[in-house]
């Protein structure tokens, strides 16, 4: 497969969808999003995922959620296990699945721009654990 720019919201999706296909059969923390997203609701967190990606990339307004509050969520009903080993699992697989079909300024944005996140969302998950 030839690797290209990403240029498009198809190209998005794909990554997206990719790296989600990796995600959900993942032994480390595939667990986490397959107990978050029922099944058949899989396609519309595909869509929402690729707008938030969208958004971040391409600087449209597509994306409408609180991220924070969603992940603090997802941690409460994972008895507050989610832990930075996890969120550097997540990294590894977002990068590999660019690597895998993308180069480019965008793909290394996407990278750059997921590194933030991920530290940003384990430090608020962390902030919002409870004390022991």
């Amino acid at each position: 497969m030839n690797k290209k720019e990403i240029e498009s919201r198809q190209d998005i999706s794909v990554l997206v969808s990719s790296f989600y296909n990796k995600i959900k059969n993942d032994t480390v923390i595939g667990h986490f999003f397959l107990n978050a997203v029922p099944e058949e609701e899989w396609d519309i967190h595909i869509e929402h995922l690729t707008d938030f990606w969208e958004t971040n990339l391409f600087f449209t307004r597509k994306f409408k959620g609180n991220p924070i509050q969603v992940h603090q969520n997802v941690d409460q009903k994972s008895n507050y296990s989610i832990q930075q080993e996890h969120f550097g699992r997540w990294l590894q697989l977002w990068f590999t699945t660019i690597d895998e079909l993308f180069v480019g300024e965008k793909a290394n944005q996407a990278k750059e721009r997921a590194r933030n996140i991920a530290s940003m969302l384990f430090f608020k998950l962390y902030a919002h654990k409870p004390k022991k």
